[in-house]
């Protein structure tokens, strides 16, 4: 089991970016916001974890423990797999997602990529007694209600950018990976087509 990966990011993709071990550059997936954080030619490290599948092996990556933390919580949900992992904490910031879970709100985790119902049910039996217990997961006001998963500008990004043709994955993906909660809906546009332009 590979702990973390650490050395200079040698190129970022949509889904994935390089990083240079001593010369080995590895493949490691990441969320979007993980993604958005890396600077090319700049040493980082990631948190990392391998899935080993019969016709490949991957690795996946963390910016944060809080991120590694949620994803590994969620591959231990019967239905759920890396890649559907990923793209949840792409959508959503772990604080978003373990607020959601707490307060059982299947609405906003069936509009999370690759979440129904049955699915969604299911990570709210299992996970709900969980995220508790992840250190700075739950911001203050969470447990209260606060909805702080679809604030309203980000909600209006994300119908705006289906509008031009892009799938609710892609959206919520491109508008989660955008740094700065007071943004204005067009300024949330104008960045979310960036990304989106960069990984087309």
């Amino acid at each position: 089991m590979i702990g973390y990966i650490r050395g200079p990011v040698t190129r970022i993709f949509h889904e994935y970016c390089f990083i240079d071990v001593h010369g080995v550059g590895y493949r490691i997936y990441a969320p979007a916001a993980t993604l958005a954080a890396l600077v090319p030619e700049r040493e980082t490290t990631l948190f990392t974890y391998m899935h080993v599948r019969e016709d490949a092996i991957l690795l996946y990556g963390f910016g944060t423990q809080e991120e590694y933390d949620v994803f590994m919580l969620l591959i231990g949900v019967s239905g759920v797999g890396p890649k559907v992992a990923l793209g949840i904490l792409s959508a959503v910031t772990p604080e978003e997602f373990c607020a959601a879970v707490q307060r059982k709100d299947l609405k906003t985790l069936t509009r999370m990529p690759g979440i129904g119902k049955k699915v969604g049910d299911r990570i709210l039996f299992e996970l709900h007694d969980k995220v508790g217990s992840l250190q700075g997961c739950i911001p203050d006001g969470a447990e209260n209600g606060a909805d702080i998963v679809t604030g309203s500008h980000t909600d209006e990004a994300v119908e705006a950018l289906r509008g031009l043709g892009y799938s609710e994955s892609e959206a919520q993906t491109a508008v989660a990976s955008i740094p700065g909660k007071d943004l204005s809906v067009e300024e949330k546009i104008r960045r979310a087509l960036q990304v989106l332009g960069r990984g087309r």
